[in-house]
């Protein structure tokens, strides 16, 4: 879901981190990281999205990390759990070494594109997040889970990627724990996610697109919840505590125009039906809200309309949300 700062002993030993320089050179991504929190930073007003954007500062360079992953991309290991392996199967592995800029960013861009729907949820009544809880379904980089929880939130991340599973191995703390399997189809990732959260947000996941296409596509690009929509909006109700939020946020393209191929990622409506999720016990406080104006101020401020692949950001570019509120 992503770009001067000092990493203390402490911080890097609280996360796992590996720092390997005591301030950021000016092409270091924590520097790009930095430059982005200054430029976005007049668009909000929230004391929760200025601090989330000053813990920039908390934030530690990162030297290169290597990973192995099978032919299909279905498993990955780190450097150490490669090594174990029988040589057969290790020759056979793909390697990569990821750079700083890949941890902090991975597929999905700034971390502080989080800042937008943390706006909204300030207004929503979430004014801070020490002590909460809050689970990201669909995390896809780390960045915006190290900035909250050195804020003082519980950070569960959870995601299906192998790929980040081995990227991100050791990088936890007491407030962050990052959850690798498909949630709540796994029974044993339900027990071990838990319940009782203030927050369960969801940015760039939970599109209709991914999840009921209007076309057939390949599988590969869709979100599989592998469950029914009853039973993951069930289980949704079943871990967020009473008065607990709900944000499902989703930026996309355009969609494809007539005659070319059916872009899924395209649909970031919410997957479930409005009726389905009151049943459940939520109060459903937006439903499918715009918020393209706001998104594009955000992207022209991170400089996605820039570059040497501009976007059209009036053109192509669209955010949808939508905000729940156990009962």
């Amino acid at each position: 879901m992503l770009r001067s700062v000092l990493a203390t002993v402490a911080a890097c030993l609280l996360l796992g981190a590996t720092a390997f320089a005591a301030l950021p050179d000016s092409t270091s991504q924590v520097a790009v990281l930095a430059a982005e929190a200054k430029a976005v930073g007049p668009l909000f007003h929230s004391k929760l999205v200025s601090d989330f954007l000053g813990a920039v500062k908390n934030l530690p360079r990162m030297e290169p990390r290597t990973v192995f992953c099978d032919s299909s991309r279905t498993h990955c290991w780190t450097e150490t759990e490669s090594a174990a392996l029988p040589e057969t199967q290790r020759a056979r592995l793909l390697k990569r070494t990821l750079d700083e800029t890949f941890y902090y960013t991975t597929r999905y861009g700034s971390p502080l594109a989080y800042a937008r729907p943390l706006e909204i949820l300030s207004q929503a009544g979430l004014r801070d997040v020490r002590g909460k809880k809050i689970a990201d379904f669909g995390y896809g980089t780390i960045g915006h889970l190290r900035l909250l929880s050195s804020l003082g939130a519980e950070m569960h991340g959870i995601e299906v990627d192998p790929l980040l599973k081995a990227l991100y191995s050791g990088d936890t703390s007491d407030r962050l724990v990052l959850h690798h399997g498909q949630w709540p189809a796994e029974a044993a990732l339900v027990t071990e996610l838990g319940g009782g959260f203030d927050l369960f947000i969801s940015k760039n996941t939970l599109k209709r697109g991914y999840i009921h296409p209007a076309e057939q596509v390949n599988p590969r690009m869709l979100v599989h919840l592998g469950v029914d929509d009853s039973s993951y909006v069930a289980a949704l109700a079943r871990t967020v505590k009473p008065r607990g939020l709900v944000m499902i946020y989703n930026l996309c393209p355009a969609p494809a125009p007539a005659g070319k191929p059916y872009v899924p990622w395209a649909d970031g409506r919410c997957p479930f039906e409005r009726g389905l999720l009151e049943k459940a016990g939520f109060q459903v406080m937006e439903y499918d809200r715009d918020d393209s104006s706001a998104a594009r101020r955000m992207a022209h401020a991170l400089g996605w309309d820039a570059g040497d692949h501009p976007m059209d950001l009036e053109k192509d570019l669209f955010a949808t949300y939508t905000l729940l509120k156990r009962r």
